[in-house]
């Protein structure tokens, strides 16, 4: 039976655990794979008067193709400041703006360029590793910090740091999972 503070310590990893897979959940949405996708501009953020704004506040984004991306802006006026930020994300888009909207073709990908997003994928899992070996780091200092501060046994704050190997082994695997999904996707032609 663990103390209740090593409970509390472990919850807190999770929840940081699971921060960090989200992330990279969505990081990896916005990797395309072969497909057109309004996710693919996810990341994008406008300067807007002076903020930075995500796009999906400003336009509405569709996919009517399976290589075509349509940006229809709610103000005409800041169709140039769009254009320049998706050209500025650096996603190897190249829009045209047409006065009204802007039409973003999206070229079929080939095996190179499969491949950087492949490379491109694993740097954003390994990252998440990172994440997640920090989080592991931090929880790990706490439950001795605690176990020392409220002179509880050793063997309680080993089965702790135990529980927390194992929850820190289980998100590595569901980051392998995620990244071999993902590599599966890009790949496929």
């Amino acid at each position: 039976m663990l103390d209740e503070e090593f409970e509390l310590i472990l919850e807190d990893a999770k929840e940081h655990m699971d921060k960090s897979l989200d992330h990279l959940r969505i990081e990896l949405n916005t990797i395309r794979a072969g497909r057109a996708t309004p996710s693919m501009l996810d990341t994008v953020r406008v300067d807007y008067y002076g903020s930075s704004t995500p796009l999906s506040q400003m336009a509405s984004v569709s996919a009517p193709q399976p290589d075509l991306i349509v940006v229809q802006p709610w103000e005409r006026s800041v169709l140039g400041d769009i254009e320049r930020a998706i050209i500025a994300g650096n996603l190897g888009l190249n829009p045209s703006n047409d006065g009204s909207m802007i039409r973003i073709p999206v070229p079929a990908l080939n095996e190179e360029r499969r491949r950087d997003l492949v490379k491109s994928a694993k740097s954003k899992g390994e990252d998440a590793k990172i994440s997640i070996r920090n989080v592991r780091r931090h929880a790990k200092d706490n439950i001795k910090k605690t176990q020392e501060e409220e002179h509880l046994s050793e063997d309680m704050r080993y089965h702790a740091e135990g529980k927390l190997q194992e929850m820190t082994d289980a998100y590595v695997k569901k980051i392998d999972a995620i990244l071999e999904r993902k590599e599966a996707e890009i790949m496929e032609v």
